[in-house]
């Protein structure tokens, strides 16, 4: 589909190196190969042990929207002793 050789790939490498200059090069080429979402990115959390200690074994944070409580769902109290939880026939 696109033949590029080794002498076509060199050309493009002098333009580009022309028009952003040799300072600017590596963090224009970052930001085209990476993007803005991937800005913290790092390949060494690919790695398995890294993957595990990062993702299952640290603390998560916790989540705002549980922790407080709202006038939609304010915090219930315990069933006493033989008492059954109510039923709505609307939420299945």
């Amino acid at each position: 589909m696109f033949d590029l050789s080794l002498t076509k790939l060199m050309v493009l490498a002098i333009i580009a190196i022309v028009i952003f200059g040799p300072d600017q090069l590596p963090k224009v080429a970052a930001q085209a190969g990476l993007g803005p979402e991937f800005q913290d990115f790092d390949i060494a959390d690919l790695h398995p042990r890294n993957f595990v200690r990062k993702h299952l074994l640290d603390e998560p944070e916790p989540d705002p929207v549980i922790s407080q409580p709202t006038a939609e769902a304010p915090y219930t109290t315990a069933l006493a002793p033989g008492e059954t939880p109510p039923y709505d026939s609307e939420a299945t």
